[in-house]
């Protein structure tokens, strides 16, 4: 079969019929999505801070979504409801973790500044000061690592 036999076709792979070819400027969604339209987590936080009622103690108060499951929570896992009681409870260790992470993540303190500024001395102002010793340092950090790393090489 030849070459030119092989590009006369006008029905096949990869070209469909040109009746069903979309038009020069036509897009395949000309309606596209709507504009403002909110995915799955937009609805979420809209639905968590709708407000409802909420009896406690023989009052009524407005509360959002939220805190009216978190109180309803609080009250299942006080009457004795093992399973609300572990939800809780996680709930409390992963809000506490949170807060423990973004404590550790504040402001370097004098110490931890002097710390990296050693290092920048030490071991990152010979590598661009001079190629030689830039050579060097490069032929035997390879092996540094992978000691410290502990992988093979």
């Amino acid at each position: 079969m030849s070459k030119k036999s092989k590009r006369d076709y006008k029905v096949g792979y990869g070209k469909p019929p040109e009746h069903s070819r979309f038009k020069p400027g036509q897009s395949a969604n000309p309606a596209g999505r709507k504009k403002g339209v909110p995915n799955f987590k937009t609805d979420v936080e809209n639905t968590l801070h709708l407000p409802v009622q909420l009896s406690e103690a023989g009052k009524t108060k407005r509360v959002s979504t939220q805190q009216a499951a978190l109180s309803r929570l609080k009250q299942k896992a006080l009457g004795g409801d093992g399973r609300a009681l572990d939800r809780a409870l996680k709930l409390a260790s992963k809000q506490s973790d949170e807060a423990e992470s973004s404590e550790t993540a504040g402001p370097m303190d004098a110490v931890d500044h002097a710390i990296l500024t050693a290092f920048v001395e030490e071991v990152l102002s010979p590598l661009q000061s001079s190629p030689a010793a830039s050579d060097q340092d490069m032929t035997a950090a390879p092996l540094s690592r992978s000691k410290s790393n502990g992988s093979k090489a």
